[in-house]
């Protein structure tokens, strides 16, 4: 299968041009990329964001030219791909990955059909892993869970799915409107600890009109990524050790 990787650098990011900060002389993206390459189960990548930039960086089979913002990164990274039955789409900044972190990941993803999977990992897989590594947690019924940078995605649903995920975003910091598109059910599990794993994937269904599948990952590398200078000073500690 097919990769992306977002590259695109925004406003909003506390650490500029992050895909070329350099973790023990080599590019952060770089290490991505080796994460990609070690799988079998890849084929071509390809990376949006600054052409220029990126020429400078190996392995890399497909450029393109970033947009203002994320979510038309993607539309844009998927577009060659759009006739893939699945494509990977991951960030930049998960220096720490590994190639049995991607290829764990694509197994267990194919195994479930669905048109869209993300990994989550639990908390004391991370910390055992990470223990200086600050994430955001959120607690279901199986347990405690943080999520990854990645994405086993159907190119046909991405369209749709960018539409209804603009809303989300839009709603982010408005939380009586998130309740109302989450709906009462939802969140009332939520707040008695009662919401599982399959109570979120229907609601996904329901909300997108795809099959969505969480995928728990035993390897937190997948989902730490690097966006500011203590991330970078973790990451180097870390890979300097491997």
């Amino acid at each position: 299968m097919n990769a992306i990787i977002l590259a695109g650098s925004t406003k909003e990011d506390k650490l500029p041009d992050k895909a070329f900060v350099k973790i023990n002389g080599k590019y952060m993206i770089s290490y991505v990329i080796e994460a990609l390459r070690g799988c079998d189960k890849i084929d071509k990548i390809a990376v949006v964001g600054d052409p220029e930039k990126l020429k400078k960086v190996a392995g890399i089979d497909v450029i393109i030219e970033q947009a203002d913002n994320i979510m038309d990164n993607v539309l844009k990274g998927v577009e060659p791909f759009k006739n893939d039955k699945r494509v990977l789409i991951l960030t930049c900044d998960i220096p720490m990955l590994t190639k049995e972190a991607v290829c764990d990941f694509i197994e267990k993803s194919e195994a479930t059909g669905a048109d869209l999977c993300y990994p989550i990992v639990r908390k004391e897989d991370n910390l055992k892993k990470f223990p200086e590594a600050k994430r955001t947690y959120a607690r279901v019924k199986e347990g405690v869970f943080t999520g990854g940078n990645i994405f086993y995605v159907n190119p046909g649903i991405i369209d749709r799915l960018i539409k209804d995920a603009k809303q989300f975003i839009a709603y982010r910091k408005k939380p009586w409107k998130l309740g109302q598109l989450l709906g009462g059910k939802i969140l009332f599990l939520f707040l008695i600890g009662r919401l599982s794993i399959s109570h979120i994937e229907k609601k996904a269904e329901e909300l997108f009109n795809i099959k969505g599948k969480a995928i728990i990952s035993k390897y937190p590398e997948i989902g730490n990524d690097v966006d500011k200078e203590e991330d970078v000073v973790m990451a180097t500690k870390y890979l300097s050790q491997k």
